[in-house]
Formats: C-alpha cells, sequence, structure tokens
C-alpha cells in the first residue's frame, strides 16, 4: 500500500529525515513511535505531500506523491497535530466546508464517522475554537474521514489528551480500521506502540526498527530485572557505574537492570549492595523486555 524509500529530508543544516525506508502494507495499523524532534511529523507531511522530499521517494498504491500529489490528496485523510480547522466556522460547518471540497456531503458516508461524530453532535452549532482539547480532536478526525479515504495519517492525535480520552480514542481507530482503512498514527507515548499492528521506532532522523510490538521485545539481548530499593536513585547510579552492567533506568517506581550475560551472578550482586546499608532492602524479580527497554536498548547504540 505505502512504500517508503530511502527518504531523506533536511531543513537548512538540521537533518530531519536520513534515508528512511519503510513498507506497510494494505488495511494495517502502524504506530510510528518516537520523541519530539525525531522526525515523524516530516515523515508525515511528506507523506500528504506537504513537503518535497531531498532524496528517495514514497508510493501510496503505486502513486508517486510528487508527480500525482493530487491523486495522493484524494485518497488520503490528515489529522495534523495542531488543531488546523476553522475556529470562527461551528462544528458542523467546518464538517460541511471539509465535506464539499472533497465532492462528497455529510451523509453520504456519515456511517463512517457516526461514532466520532455523535459524541460532538450536541455541540453542532458552537464555533470550533470554543471546543475542548477532546471535542477539537474529534472533529479534527470526522473532517479527517468524511471523504471516506483509503489511508488516515494522524500526527500525535493523543498528545495532551486524558487517559481515559486515549483509550476510547485508540478504540475508535480500531472500529475504523475494520472499514478496510490503512491507519497511520504518531505518538510519543511507548505504550500506544503497543496499539497497533506494527510499529517503528524513528529516532534523529533514522528508522531504528519496526515491526510487530512483540517482535520488538525480542530484540532486547540481555536478562532483565525489575529491582526496588528504599533508594532508588542511588542504587541506579550505583548499576550505572558497574562494569558489568548492560543498561539500568528508572522505569516508574522500580529500576530495569540488565546485566552484560545470563552467567553473571546477580543475587551476588544484589546481596552485596545491600549488605552495605546504603540503599536498604532490595528486592528485585526477572521480568520480560517492554517496548522501552527496547526503544533505549536501540536508541543509545548497540554494544
Amino acid at each position: 500500500m505505502i512504500t517508503i524509500r530511502e527518504v531523506s529530508k533536511s531543513f537548512g543544516t538540521t537533518q530531519a529525515l536520513s534515508g528512511v525506508s519503510l513498507e506497510i502494507p494494505r488495511g494495517e495499523l502502524f504506530v510510528l513511535i518516537g520523541p519530539d524532534g525525531a522526525g515523524k511529523s516530516t515523515l508525515f507531511r511528506l507523506l500528504v505531500t506537504l513537503l518535497l522530499p531531498d532524496g528517495g521517494g514514497i508510493t501510496v498504491k503505486g502513486i508517486d506523491v510528487v508527480k500525482d500529489f493530487r491523486k495522493i490528496r484524494r485518497i488520503m485523510g490528515y489529522m495534523p497535530g495542531t488543531f488546523s480547522l476553522y475556529p470562527d466556522l461551528t462544528v458542523e460547518e467546518n464538517l460541511q466546508f471539509y465535506a464539499r471540497i472533497f465532492g462528497t456531503s455529510v451523509q453520504e458516508n456519515y456511517d463512517l464517522i457516526r461514532e466520532v461524530y455523535e459524541q460532538i453532535a450536541p455541540f453542532a452549532d458552537r464555533p470550533a475554537g470554543k471546543l475542548s482539547g477532546g471535542m477539537k480532536q474529534k472533529l479534527a478526525l470526522s473532517c479527517a474521514l468524511i471523504h471516506r479515504p483509503e489511508v488516515l495519517v494522524l500526527d500525535e492525535p493523543t498528545t495532551g489528551v486524558d487517559a481515559a480520552s486515549r483509550t476510547e480514542f485508540w478504540g475508535m481507530l480500531k472500529r475504523i480500521q475494520q472499514e478496510g482503512i490503512t491507519i497511520l498514527v504518531s505518538t510519543a507515548y511507548m505504550d500506544e506502540a503497543a496499539r497497533g499492528d506494527r510499529a517503528g521506532f524513528l529516532f534523529n532522523g533514522h528508522l531504528l526498527h519496526s515491526g510487530t510490538p512483540e517482535e520488538i521485545r525480542r530484540i532486547y539481548p540481555y536478562p532483565l530485572y525489575a529491582c526496588r530499593s528504599e533508594d532508588n536513585y542511588r542504587l541506579l547510579e550505583t548499576l550505572r557505574r558497574d562494569p558489568s552492567t548492560a543498561a539500568a533506568m528508572l522505569y516508574g517506581k522500580t529500576i530495569h537492570y540488565s546485566p552484560r550475560t545470563k552467567e553473571q551472578p546477580v543475587e551476588e550482586l544484589m546481596t552485596q549492595l545491600e549488605a552495605s546499608g546504603r540503599y536498604g532492602r532490595i528486592r528485585y524479580e526477572p521480568i520480560p523486555p517492554t517496548l522501552e527497554d527496547s526503544f533505549a536498548y536501540l536508541s543509545t547504540g548497540r554494544d
């Protein structure tokens, strides 16, 4: 469905993307994850024909996004990271306007947006600029879907949205996917990477890896333990200085700690540290790697 080949893009001396390649099949829900400045928005703007690549190419259904950008725009639905609808138009006026742009009507495709739009229908006469963040999100999604696109591109749609609304939003995306629509979502929330069929890690303009959540978890090469003490910060600093440590990262109220090999005596190390009296009681247990562990491993380089 979507083929991205060695795409590069720079802004002055800043290299936003460097040789990014990716294949996304029809009907997939793909999550592009990475921190701010990773290049997620740049890649999406190239995909929806708002920017031109410096090198490489992108095709959608075999259509080149540069040579045939008008065809691409007919089959794309795009929701940018910032609210970009007309704030002085009402909810209903915005929706009608976007439907007319694509030569369709709200009535013709209402079944596709029904679940989303009915939640904001009571505010149909309210100016879009006066909606809450969650309502703006639903209106923007409705406008992006109103022409029944084949590909839906959502740039960090859940940023600044509360946890309950985020969960609800992803539920809606899953149901939209069942209509046969290919969906690409970018996010900085690591937990959202597990909500798609596949995910890709973008970091400093480079695509580090892509695959199913389980495939990405399996990349992590070390044993992993969740450790907790009465002074986690001091314990974290000690573990990071220890030459036997492959990785040590604070993860909520625990430390994710990895020795370099399975043969290293973790029990002996923890017993020694606890006996020093500097950390209080130390508890630890083996755990499976998370997506965040794999991302940290990929982004800091491999031994």
